[in-house]
């Protein structure tokens, strides 16, 4: 039932979130973070774009079926074979939702989709209908809405009511919007459509301008009940509205909103490490409520006011979104039952055999050193148990480095499709001479678009975590790596990134040459 008082959150963190430049998940990660986002009692997820590739369809397919308590939502052009697609792949889901749109500004209209405002009705008349036969959820969306003329824009809402729909979407695709214009402009569209008890509004904004949650958060002033963002604010370009703010700035000024929501807010902390994980999209220190910095203070004043009342700078609790760690030690000593307790709480879901293979990974490294720390776990978790690239064409054998003044030389061995290969080359440290040496022992030689590299925690014994970010024509994929060894942790980086670069020019149907002329042993 509808509740006029309550809003619903809408997660596009594994669709348009995984937009961003350089971000790749694997069906194994999208799982996971969808499995996350039920257990924080997130309203809806969009799991993808199914008709955009047989790896999105599959992802979409795989969510639907597996993760229950809440609607997954499918994207789709206003095409016959795109909203088919989307069905097909919700056909499992607990409660599914087409979401189908089409562009409405004068500029995408003449441009992009070279239609006529009368064309783009009729397009969407056909797509909604078709679409509210396929699924009892149908959300329309009005691209660029923001930029749209206003009085079409309530027309085009009108037709997609008379097919069906029953969200209806108001998205700031460019965050061109200003939060007074865009709170005027939304409550206008609101009143000009006058839609039946039932349907909901909905926004989702883009942060190009740094404004996505204040226009998130002016919209739910005009009456919006949905808000579409993702979490840590991942996104193409600027990013979109962060959810875990919009959320918290209902429940930090209640007294302003007065509105209700189903979020668990005590699991936003290890969904936002969760999902910077997987992703590599690093969380600056300073970001608003789920950042490393968020609950600190340094300055002596604020240190003060904070231990005589926690209030005097403080208007959230870090309690309230899950940020208070853990003081249990883990090391080799620990069994596996308080393992799975701390994966649990750094908000992993993994099956039975997934535990056994992370806890003997934890329970070697516990060898290498005496504490493991919660960025250790955290590493073992995202680049060994949930990156393994079902195309494992490529694996690391073994390898060795010197480093001399100057000068430094790598040799690596290789398995290839199951065949040892090696090769040595030079270079100007030890991770640039072993990359030059995998390329020459694989006959393939990508471009480093990105190579990250931090420690999983302030102690000089932590783990090496290392990022990288591959091309190959315009396929791009990004690997992990984590050891106790930094060069190692980035060869595996380098390695995996070269796997995932075959797995999505797979998904996309293009064929890289094959390596030829390797040095076989």
């Amino acid at each position: 039932m509808f509740d006029p008082n309550r809003v619903t959150f809408f997660d596009t963190t594994l669709r348009d979130g995984e937009q961003a430049a350089g971000v790749n998940l694997n069906a194994m990660e999208k799982l996971q973070i969808a499995k996350q986002m039920a257990k924080m009692r997130m309203d809806v997820i969009e799991g993808g774009f199914p008709a955009a590739s047989p790896g999105d369809f599959n992802c979409v397919k795989s969510i639907a079926r597996e993760v229950k308590g809440l609607t997954v939502a499918g994207l789709a052009r206003t095409t016959e074979g795109d909203i088919r697609a989307a069905a097909q792949a919700l056909a499992g889901a607990e409660r599914a939702r087409i979401h189908t749109f089409i562009a409405s500004s004068p500029i995408h209209m003449e441009y992009t989709l070279k239609m006529t405002p009368e064309q783009v009705l009729a397009e969407t008349r056909a797509a909604v209908s078709l679409a509210r036969s396929l699924a009892d959820e149908v959300e329309f969306s009005a691209e660029d809405a923001s930029r749209s003329d206003i009085d079409f824009l309530i027309k085009l809402f009108k037709q997609a009511i008379e097919s069906g729909a029953t969200v209806l979407n108001i998205p700031d695709t460019v965050g061109y919007a200003l939060p007074d214009e865009f709170g005027k402009f939304v409550k206008t569209i609101i009143d000009g459509v006058a839609a039946p008890e039932g349907v909901i509004f909905s926004v989702h904004a883009h942060d190009d301008l740094g404004l996505a949650v204040a226009n998130s958060l002016a919209a739910v002033r005009a009456g919006v009940r949905q808000v579409e963002g993702t979490i840590n604010g991942m996104g193409e370009r600027g990013g979109n509205a962060a959810l875990e703010e919009v959320v918290m700035a209902l429940k930090t000024r209640a007294d302003l909103y007065g509105l209700s929501y189903g979020l668990d807010t005590t699991r936003l902390y290890s969904v936002s490490r969760l999902v910077s994980r997987l992703s590599g999209v690093v969380v600056p220190p300073n970001k608003a409520v789920v950042g490393a910095n968020a609950f600190a203070h340094e300055s002596g004043i604020h240190q003060h006011g904070v231990l005589a009342k926690r209030e005097t700078y403080e208007i959230m609790r870090a309690e309230d979104v899950g940020s208070v760690p853990a003081v249990m030690v883990l090391g080799k000593h620990s069994g596996r039952h308080a393992f799975r307790d701390r994966l649990d709480i750094l908000g992993y879901q993994l099956d039975n055999d997934q535990v056994s293979r992370a806890f003997d990974i934890f329970k070697r490294l516990c060898d290498e050193k005496k504490d493991v720390t919660d960025g250790d776990i955290e590493a073992i978790i995202s680049d060994q148990i949930l990156a393994v690239n079902p195309e494992h064409r490529f694996e690391l054998s073994t390898f060795a480095v010197a480093v001399g003044s100057g000068l430094a030389t790598a040799t690596v061995v290789i398995h290839r499709d199951g065949v040892e290969v090696r090769d040595a080359a030079t270079g100007n440290g030890p991770i640039d001479a072993a990359y030059n040496a995998i390329k020459r022992a694989i006959n393939f030689s990508p471009t480093l678009e990105n190579f990250t590299i931090r420690a999983t925690s302030p102690r000089s014994d932590s783990l090496g975590e290392t990022v990288v970010e591959l091309r190959y024509g315009d396929v791009t994929a990004q690997g992990r790596g984590a050891e106790t060894d930094i060069v190692k942790a980035s060869i595996q980086a380098y390695i995996n990134a070269i796997n995932r670069l075959y797995t999505q020019a797979a998904a996309r149907e293009i064929k890289f040459e094959e390596p030829v002329n390797a040095n076989l042993c």
